[in-house]
């Protein structure tokens, strides 16, 4: 069994290692400075813990993390066009760098390339690889659809959000740990059980991404904080807010997300006001805890000896307890 940070280590050689540069360059560049813009590298790593975790050697496994990591970062490069965000890992986004046409034609490409490293695993498990990769990248694509609804609406409940950041975060995670695993060849009920655990810690992720969103600043989240309350995103912070505001802060906070002559930042900073009045932050933690919570319990249930689930439970652990 491989470390956690030897196989960190290995995520990340594996998608540096890649040639994303041919012609024409007007194509190609913008897939390759996505893809360097660096990150966590989260899927590639999750991919190669579930291959290692079912008894399977990581090298069958790196093509599809490869794989899973390339179709991540073309849903980054289109919600970045959608949501007009300028950074980026504390980078320019694609569009902002070499603009919006070019964006969308390399983002289209990077969607089939990730099939393309897909068809580098073993043949015989490449049929049920695809349909978990296509399955993976149609929900995305719902989750982010339901994004876009919510902004349209002045109200979103809270099973509705859920099951859009179910969508939108957590499956991608659930679909990196199930890549790795069908290529150890794991039966049925572990595959489902590692995708219930990623849906779950997917969920988590999210919400904590909604707070530091909200309450962290440029330099250690890599992206413009406050984003959420500009662009009139329907988090699990608003939509907490709303179910717990007195009718006056209910008014107030509708209000301030529907008024776009406001300060940027005094929007923010009032926005904020209201979260503390009312405990928003405590709130999503208890959530983050819950999910989280919850995402163990499908893990325990898998049949394997607990000292080979030991670098999945690490990582997740980390995912939540960061601070960027």
């Amino acid at each position: 069994m491989h470390t956690l940070e030897q196989l960190q280590q290995r995520a990340i050689e594996i998608i540096d290692a890649q040639n994303y540069l041919s012609e024409p360059l007007s194509l190609y560049e913008p897939i390759d400075y996505g893809m360097r813009q660096g990150g966590k590298r989260i899927r590639p790593l999750l991919c190669l813990i579930a291959a290692e975790l079912c008894g399977g050697d990581i090298s069958q496994a790196e093509p599809a993390a490869v794989a899973v990591e390339m179709l991540h970062n073309f849903t980054l490069l289109h919600d970045d066009i959608m949501d007009c965000s300028p950074l980026r890992r504390g980078k320019p986004t694609v569009f902002r760098k070499f603009s919006q046409n070019k964006a969308i034609l390399s983002g289209d490409a990077m969607f089939a390339c990730a099939f393309k490293y897909l068809l580098q695993c073993d043949k015989e498990v490449i049929p049920q690889l695809a349909e978990t990769l296509t399955r993976g990248a149609i929900e995305v694509c719902e989750g982010q659809g339901f994004d876009m609804d919510f902004e349209n609406r002045r109200t979103v409940s809270a099973d509705e959000y859920l099951q859009m950041i179910k969508l939108k975060t957590g499956v991608l995670l659930s679909t990196a740990l199930r890549l790795g695993a069908i290529t150890a060849k794991a039966d049925t009920k572990t595959l489902n059980l590692l995708d219930t655990f990623g849906k779950y810690i997917g969920i988590a992720f999210q919400i904590k991404d909604d707070m530091l969103d909200c309450w962290s600043d440029l330099d250690t989240f890599g992206k413009v904080c406050g984003a959420d309350i500009i662009d009139r995103k329907k988090t699990f912070l608003y939509i907490t807010a709303l179910e717990t505001a007195t009718p006056d802060q209910r008014q107030e906070l509708l209000s301030l997300y529907e008024d776009s002559t406001l300060d940027k930042d005094e929007k923010i900073q009032k926005v904020r006001a209201i979260y503390e009045q009312l405990s928003v932050a405590q709130k999503a933690q208890k959530a983050v805890e819950k999910y989280n919570s919850e995402a163990f319990e499908a893990l325990e249930q898998i049949d394997i000896a607990p000292q080979r689930k030991a670098t999945l439970i690490e990582v997740a652990k980390k995912l939540i307890d960061r601070n960027k």
